[in-house]
């Protein structure tokens, strides 16, 4: 599988703020495989400031706990990479500050890392809304740790756009 293009991450970074943009909402991110690359896609589009509020890159689980309020019992329970704790992370981050929306990834990029429960390519997202509306979703990624990043990248904006369409 190939790296998503820098294209279509700046036509989806430039979709999503649009689409907040219109609501008037403000985004906050929290990442932890993707280290701060959404909240860098984001930021480079001028005027992101309208509608993006804040990034928490906590990659690891100590920030989680620390920055986003997940809980030390669901961490050990579930383990940093699941759906449980890509939702919390994603409440976390709407909590912790005054956006109305909030995306989160969690995964496991690679090249090591990967167990036969949770293998390497396994991300979750977690998409919160000050709605009190969370989804959260898996997927398994082919690819090398760019390729699996940038895919995980994409796939998280495409959650939210579709949760705020």
């Amino acid at each position: 599988m190939a790296r998503v293009s820098d294209e279509e991450l700046h036509r989806l970074a430039v979709e999503l703020g649009d689409k907040l943009r219109a609501r008037g909402w403000m985004l906050a991110t929290a990442e932890s495989c993707t280290g701060g690359w959404v909240g860098q896609l984001l930021t480079s589009l001028p005027g992101s400031s309208h509608w993006y509020e804040r990034g928490f890159i906590t990659y690891a689980n100590a920030a989680k706990i620390e920055m986003l309020g997940v809980r030390p019992e669901m961490l050990d329970t579930h383990g940093a990479v699941s759906e449980e704790i890509a939702s919390a992370m994603a409440a976390g981050a709407l909590k912790h500050s005054h956006a109305q929306a909030a995306l989160a990834i969690s995964g496991i990029a690679g090249p090591g890392g990967g167990t036969p429960q949770k293998p390497v390519g396994l991300v979750c997202y977690g998409w919160a809304l000050a709605n009190g509306t969370v989804m959260s979703s898996t997927c398994r990624l082919d690819g090398d740790r760019e390729e699996i990043r940038s895919r995980a990248v994409a796939a998280a904006l495409r959650g939210l756009i579709e949760l705020v369409s």
